[in-house]
């Protein structure tokens, strides 16, 4: 009887111990799916999305501060500029940060300097014919441009103030009977708007007659125009990103911040500007020669209609 009641208890122990053990290794096996499962999910975290930016590059040419092999800025006109990324020449000025999804425009003092300019730019122009700076749009034929951006990275001069750059612009150009009629060697003519990010806020500014009477001819030289004393947005955009709005009509300028801070210009001035050709800009037209200086400007969209 004896031995009977010891092989019973040897049974239950043998048992005990097996379901123990079994027990441990279902939670050893937990544990490590449990880590395998962890270390997924960390894996997937680290994964970071590619963004693209939302601009549509078919009607824009760039120009970038680097000299071609005539030592003229660097430009790069539709289809060419819709590989940009693929350009090594253009690589260090102008590239896609993926991570945010912007095109990077990155600009800063060197020898490519545009005709009656100190300055350097990383700046695209409209082309409303891909490669042909022929076809623009006047006032009455209206315009319209929204872009959100964000200056990403800017340096300061000696005062240690930020060093300011114009991000947007609307730039006038004469028609080739124009430039014939007053003897002039090329098409340009003023811009009348400049947007600037300047120490952390939006500045405008634009172009006001010296005599608002003077004859129509006489408005084709860029003597017969002055600045004004520009205006100042009340936000202050700082490094983050803000949106701006240009609407252009006959005789009127509207820019638009944030969608809700308006600068409204109708006057004479904006009326007999009728009479040039006009292109958008955008980008980085750096305002600087200090040396070291640079800024870096970040486009998530840009859009353009007229």
């Amino acid at each position: 009887m004896k031995s009977f009641q010891k092989k019973i208890l040897v049974l239950v122990l043998i048992a005990f111990f097996s379901a123990n053990t079994n027990s441990q290794t279902d939670e050893s096996s937990m544990e490590s799916n449990v880590e395998v499962s962890n270390k997924k999910k960390k894996k997937k975290k680290k994964r970071k999305k590619v963004k693209l930016p939302k601009i549509d590059l078919s009607h824009w040419k760039v120009t970038l501060p680097v000299t071609n092999d005539k030592g003229k800025p660097y430009e790069i006109e539709p289809p060419e500029i819709l590989n940009f990324s693929e350009n090594k020449i253009a690589q260090p000025y102008m590239y896609i940060d993926s991570t945010a999804g912007a095109i990077v425009f990155h600009a800063m003092p060197t020898a490519s300097k545009t005709r009656n300019t100190k300055y350097t730019r990383s700046e695209l122009r409209e082309q409303m014919v891909p490669g042909d700076n022929n076809v623009n749009w006047t006032f009455a034929q209206g315009g319209k441009l929204k872009a959100k951006l964000a200056m990403d990275e800017t340096t300061k001069d000696s005062n240690g103030k930020y060093h300011r750059t114009i991000i947007l612009q609307i730039h006038g150009r004469l028609t080739n009977e124009q430039r014939d009629l007053i003897g002039a060697d090329d098409n340009n003519a003023p811009p009348i708007l400049k947007i600037y990010w300047d120490k952390g806020k939006v500045r405008i500014k634009t172009k006001i007659l010296k005599n608002p009477n003077a004859s129509d001819i006489a408005l084709l030289h860029e003597e017969a125009w002055d600045n004004d004393k520009g205006f100042n947005f009340e936000q202050e955009v700082g490094f983050r990103k803000f949106t701006i709005e240009v609407e252009v009509s006959e005789g009127k300028m509207v820019v638009i911040l944030n969608g809700n801070e308006y600068k409204v210009y109708e006057n004479i001035h904006m009326r007999r500007w009728g009479i040039f050709e006009n292109y958008f800009k955008a980008g980085n037209y750096f305002q600087s020669r200090d040396k070291g200086s640079y800024s870096k400007v970040k486009f998530y969209e840009l859009e353009v209609s007229h």
